[in-house]
């Protein structure tokens, strides 16, 4: 039954090619007749127009008046060729002169006179040899040599056409990279941090490798698996590494891949796709970011018959149509599972939903150890603390953070790469690059450093807060004109009310600072007071913490893998009310910051002053500072604490533009600056970095 089965399908395809074939002939047999066609119109208009007929009773008297030069017998017709100067003039008074060919037709009785008659009057005659050629040539030369040629040039096109993907012959032609055996080059040992995720995939990958072993109590295979988290996590890693680990041919595709101009295309692409991966069964489909094609159908913009509904609809009978037996397998990534349609989530399409989330502790410190295994690494590498410090970052922060730390080391002449390099560029992705060129005054210099001191003082003086790790006044490239990084000592999965109202104080302490020192306010705490108004509004808007509105919720989150923003799904007198709520505690809030800086003035100054000295610190040497212990013998995150003489500031470069004032010391307070500050922090504000 398989062999007629496929013998039908041979039959089958012979008979479209052979189609293809005679469609193709037609049309060179059409093109060449209308080219012959054109050529022969083209030369009777253009021979039309440099010619004129004459009588023949016309040509004699030319002769005889000595008119004539010459005249040449070709193709049944005299051409004549008249003397210098001469001017014909027909019975309508037009004129030619010898810009055109004046000819007549012979008459075969006298045509030996004619001779005899010319060469009287001093003309010429002569008639050139043409040979005859073979009709037969005559006619290959006309019409079969051109039709082989379109024929030739057209099967030369489409064939490199199709091998880019394109072309007429192609347009409802599957473009999916298919990775065929293990060529994907990617195993489970290239991906960490994702070990629960793994682990739903890991039965997947058996039942390729002995599908026996399930049918025959007669479990089926799940037809598709929903791999869904943030961007960066690895989901197209992963589904790579299914493909690597399985041995198995792995097609892969986006989601904006089967979308055209064209209505029908898509869904022409998604059944040449599951044709294509029928043949070479057991196989992996991946369909990237199919959010693209995935979303919820409705009729709110004119109906269902666009190009992408049809493409997912074809998409759905695909998935319902072939045999899981066969062992072809749908993974699909996106980064918005609430926005795809019911249909497509359904048990019997993708069955399974896997969320890659960001990588813990340990998920960190296994993803590190796989970015570093082709790096030179000194021998101060610690990737324990490394590990600590990127809490909240994703696989590609990670692998991007081991990148730039070997460029880093090469600008540097190293030949390998050190702590300091990792911890450096960690910073570099998450807060940019140190602006080399900025022009900052003094004054500027002193209310940025009070700020980010206010922001790690009240940190320090509160309970619940993260410790700090770093503080700095170098502006950067994301806009930051200075920023305190606040890192967790352990993971934490979830925040009570009295960590976020901490959290909310630790980032109105920059303001706070500002009031209290130089009674300003400036643009730098623009970035504080976005973080915290949206604190405060999910405290009571979201968690139900709040004592006027109680467990009720006001808003829904619509992208949670995204940006987490929600939208307000509540009365306008009820929102205007959460609001009011909002503002209040950000008030109360505000006042409690302020109040812990006043109890630690001295304090405040002595961090600030030592800042100011030395650009950028560490928070182990803001609480030797505390604590009445040397700050300059502090290490940072592995990285020893070296003397002053070999710590070069990185902004020392900066431009000053005001006039100098006494650097205020190390352990001392800086000059009191009660009035109005004269100038603001530069646009762009100041950032507080927390992880």
């Amino acid at each position: 039954m398989d062999n007629n089965h496929n013998k039908n399908q041979n039959d089958n395809k012979n008979r479209k090619n052979m189609n293809g074939l005679l469609i193709l002939v037609a049309w060179a047999v059409a093109l060449t007749v209308l080219f012959n066609y054109l050529s022969a119109y083209n030369r009777q208009t253009s021979s039309s127009a440099s010619t004129h007929e004459i009588l023949y009773t016309e040509l004699l008297d030319m002769v005889e008046a000595d008119q004539v030069e010459k005249v040449l017998l070709v193709d049944g017709k005299l051409e004549i060729t008249p003397v210098e100067g001469y001017v014909y003039t027909d019975g309508e008074g037009n004129t030619y002169n010898r810009d055109y060919t004046l000819f007549t037709m012979p008459i075969s009785a006298s045509i030996g006179d004619l001779i005899d008659l010319i060469h009287a009057h001093g003309g010429e005659f002569s008639y050139p040899y043409v040979p005859e050629m073979s009709p037969i040539l005559e006619f290959m030369i006309a019409y079969i040599l051109p039709m082989v040629l379109l024929i030739g040039v057209f099967m030369l096109f489409m064939n490199v056409m199709a091998r880019k993907g394109g072309g007429i012959g192609s347009v409802g032609k599957s473009n999916a990279k298919v990775y065929m055996e293990k060529s994907t080059g990617v195993t489970f040992n290239d991906v960490a941090g994702q070990d629960e995720a793994k682990e739903s995939l890991v039965e997947i990958i058996d039942f390729l490798h002995n599908p026996g072993k399930y049918t025959s109590i007669g479990a089926k295979l799940p037809k598709g698996a929903l791999l869904v988290g943030s961007p960066g996590t690895g989901k197209t890693l992963l589904a790579k590494a299914v493909a690597g680990e399985a041995g198995v041919p792995f097609f892969s595709i986006s989601g904006s891949g089967f979308v055209e101009m064209f209505v029908g295309v898509g869904a022409s692409r998604v059944r040449d796709l599951f044709q294509e991966a029928a043949k070479v069964a057991p196989c992996i489909i991946f369909i990237d970011e199919i959010d693209a094609i995935g979303k919820t159908r409705d009729s709110r913009f004119g109906g269902g018959n666009d190009e992408r509904e049809q493409t997912l609809n074809q998409l759905l009978a695909e998935m319902d149509g072939f045999d899981p037996s066969k062992g072809i397998i749908v993974l699909a990534a996106t980064n918005r599972p609430e926005v795809l349609d019911k249909a497509l989530l359904r048990p019997g399409r993708f069955d399974r939903r896997i969320t890659v989330d960001r990588p813990n502790l340990a998920g960190r410190l296994a993803t590190l150890q796989v970015h570093t295994r082709k790096i030179r690494m000194a021998e101060d590498v610690d990737l324990n603390k490394i590990a600590q410090a990127t809490a909240g970052c994703v696989g590609a922060d990670l692998a991007n953070t081991v990148n730039e730390a070997a460029l880093r080391a090469v600008r540097h002449g190293r030949h390998a790469v050190n702590q300091e390099d990792l911890l450096a560029s960690f910073e570099v992705v998450i807060a940019g690059a140190e602006k080399k060129g900025t022009v900052i005054t003094e004054q500027e210099k002193k209310i940025i450093a009070y700020h980010e001191v206010g922001h790690a003082l009240a940190a320090a003086k509160q309970k619940n807060a993260q410790p700090v790790t770093k503080i700095t006044i170098v502006p950067h490239t994301e806009g930051a004109l200075g920023y305190t990084l606040h890192l967790p000592e352990e993971e934490k999965f979830l925040m009570s009310r009295d960590d976020i109202l901490t959290e909310i104080r630790t980032l109105l302490a920059g303001r706070c600072a500002e009031e209290l020192v130089f009674n300003t306010q400036t643009s730098g705490a623009a970035n504080d007071i976005e973080r915290a108004t949206e604190l405060a509004r999910n405290l009571v808007a979201r968690f139900g913490m709040n004592e006027k509105f109680g467990m009720m919720a006001l808003g829904t989150v619509q992208s949670q893998y995204l940006d987490g923003g929600y939208s307000m799904n509540c009365a306008q007198e009820t929102f205007a009310l959460a609001d009011k709520e909002v503002v209040a505690l950000l008030q109360k809030c505000h006042d409690e910051a302020r109040a812990i800086l006043e109890e630690n003035r001295e304090m405040l100054d002595k961090i600030a002053g030592y800042l100011f000295e030395k650009e950028t610190i560490t928070g182990a040497q803001m609480m030797a500072i505390l604590d009445g212990r040397d700050p300059d013998k502090e290490d940072y995150y592995g990285v020893p604490a070296r003397s002053d003489a070999a710590i070069e500031p990185p902004a020392r470069h900066i431009n000053i533009v005001s006039e100098p004032i006494p650097m205020p010391a190390a352990s001392g307070v800086l000059p009191d600056e009660s009035g109005t500050a004269e100038e603001s922090p530069a646009d762009g504000g100041e950032q507080q970095v927390q992880q």
